[in-house]
């Protein structure tokens, strides 16, 4: 007897839903925003489209664009609300005929330039750097509004607890809707006084897609994407501003690495066994650019720490084998930028530029100085970077623990594996 197909999985569609919903919803949010003029409604209305996908796709089938869908389908029920509810009728009388243009009734077309998903995508990040909430508050807002993370994801790229993090957004949303904080990119003075923010924000969603936190993958790609489209906005918008230029240097020579980063399987290839080949030159030579003109715009008082960073990045860049890299003056930049922002993080990365500029030993004194950090308590980097120096002192059985510990501690799956790996190889 032939056997029945097996039915395929109740969650399988649900999964690819929510999969196109976190790739979407940061566009989603911002092109609602703009709409609603409050990023707590905003955020609402794209949980309402997804649920609304939810229901309709898995019978109807998957729309040809998903995200346009998902758009419209939020911006339908955007429409809606400010319609049926009063206090919103003066915004719907000021945005007229445009708003309409935006998101017509009746059936789901794609946006119409791209460039105004760009545009929303930045005011919504000005918005939730608003200076009426803390730094800590601005950061966890954007990253969840604009960068789609999880507030577990959050707390771990920022070292915090989850509950703080979940706390901080709840609030920073109340707060902006109750100061009616217009949806805008800000001019002048409060412009530049928001600007340190918006550049650790956009900083913080690199990040995240160059090494993520969790999951079975290590980059993220969109995120990167996200991250480097915003840096390029800034640098036209605020042509004057060396930090601006730093930070777009910092993460387009990042991302140049991003192919070499991992191997066929998806698994992390550490930085000194990178094919250099693969990477991106075009990316590199506009990171340089951007450096070049951050030097060219600088008024004194020493470079920033996104300069300073792009600096570092550039180092290694001009690198054509890990050998050849200058480690000596990789190590004076990180002091600078010690000395600049310091940083626990900071000086652990200081450290390993020391340990491959004067020796493992000397590296070894900088991490062992940190162990006791309460801020690296759960940051898996500090064992790993141990473990390696160990490894170099040919301290295998001490190496070997910091290994585990490491695995320990990471939540993402091809870091872990990479941990294991090289205890196994200490064993």
């Amino acid at each position: 007897m032939t056997p029945e197909p097996s039915e395929p999985s109740a969650d399988a569609p649900s999964h690819a839903i929510e999969t196109v919903f976190r790739i979407e919803s940061p566009r989603i949010i911002a092109g609602v925003a703009r709409i609603v003029r409050d990023v707590g409604i905003a955020e609402e209305l794209a949980q309402d489209a997804l649920v609304a996908a939810l229901e309709q796709w898995p019978r109807e089938g998957v729309p040809g664009n998903p995200g346009a869908w998902l758009m419209a389908t939020a911006k339908h029920r955007a429409i809606d609300l400010v319609r049926r509810r009063e206090r919103y009728a003066r915004k719907l009388v000021e945005m007229g005929r445009d708003l309409e243009a935006s998101a017509p009734h009746g059936h789901v077309d794609e946006p119409a330039d791209p460039d105004d998903i760009d545009d929303d995508l930045l005011r919504l990040v000005f918005t939730a750097c608003h200076p009426v909430l803390s730094a800590e508050a601005r950061i966890a807002l954007t990253l969840r509004l604009l960068g789609g993370l999880t507030t577990v994801e959050i707390a771990r790229a920022y070292l915090v607890p989850e509950a703080t993090v979940a706390q901080r957004i709840v609030r920073a949303k109340r707060t902006l809707a109750a100061k009616a904080v217009a949806f805008e990119v800000p001019y002048g003075p409060e412009r530049e006084a928001r600007l340190g923010s918006v550049l650790e924000v956009i900083y913080l969603i690199f990040n995240e897609g160059y090494a993520a936190t969790a999951g079975d993958d290590l980059l993220r790609p969109a995120l990167c994407e996200d991250a480097l489209r915003l840096a390029r906005v800034l640098a036209e918008l605020m042509p004057k501003e060396p930090e601006v230029h730093g930070l777009a240097a910092l993460l387009e020579i990042q991302a140049s690495r991003s192919v070499a980063r991992t191997g066929p399987s998806g698994e992390p290839v550490l930085l000194k066994d990178q094919q250099r080949s693969r990477w991106n030159r075009l990316l590199i030579r506009r990171g340089f650019a951007a450096l070049a003109r951050a030097e060219a715009v600088s008024t004194g008082g020493g470079p920033g720490p996104y300069v300073l960073q792009a600096a570092i990045a550039a180092c290694h860049a001009h690198a054509y084998t890990y050998e050849e890299t200058d480690w000596a003056r990789i190590a004076t930049l990180y002091g600078l930028l010690a000395a600049r922002t310091p940083s626990p993080v900071v000086e652990l990365n200081r450290a390993v530029a020391v340990s491959m500029a004067e020796g493992p030993e000397a590296g070894l004194a900088i991490v062992d100085a940190l162990v006791g950090e309460p801020a690296l308590r759960g940051y898996y980097l500090l064992p790993s970077v141990r473990g390696d120096l160990l490894v170099r002192l040919g301290r295998v059985e001490e190496a070997r623990g910091e290994f585990e510990r490491a695995a320990s501690l990471t939540r993402n799956e091809r870091e872990r594996g990479l941990l294991l790996g090289r205890a196994e190889e200490c064993g």
